[in-house]
């Protein structure tokens, strides 16, 4: 198998299907909340069905885009630290961006405690 290809796992044999009745309009949320779950319909219902958790993909990609202004935000604090390291006293005084750099702070732990509410 070439490299950076992922292995499928073999499918694991169903015999027995289930009957659902449903209006057209449950169908409908059905299927949607599944998508959102990135499940067909059937592993989403028996997912349900066995009380497993079910993660909305949409949700791990808010994490994931969390993550990245967390990045963005450590970067900008880094360069301003290094400002101030360098070129102390001008522009700006250095007590305004030490304030500004604590506040950056606030910010990550709270994106950081946003997205640990989102994960769990």
């Amino acid at each position: 198998m070439p490299p950076g290809t992922k292995e499928k796992a073999p499918a694991r044999r169903r015999g027995k299907p289930i009957e659902v009745w449903v209006t057209d309009e449950e169908k409908e949320a059905i299927t949607e909340r599944a998508i959102e779950a990135g499940m067909s319909r059937s592993s989403y219902l028996r997912a349900l069905g066995m009380n497993s958790p079910i993660r909305s993909v949409v949700d791990l990609t808010a994490v994931a885009d969390l993550a990245k202004v967390n990045g963005d935000l450590g970067r900008v604090a880094g360069l301003l630290k290094l400002w101030l390291a360098e070129k102390r006293g001008q522009g700006a005084r250095p007590t305004d961006v030490e304030a500004m750099m604590d506040d950056f702070r606030k910010l990550q732990t709270e994106i950081l405690a946003i997205m640990s509410r989102v994960v769990k």
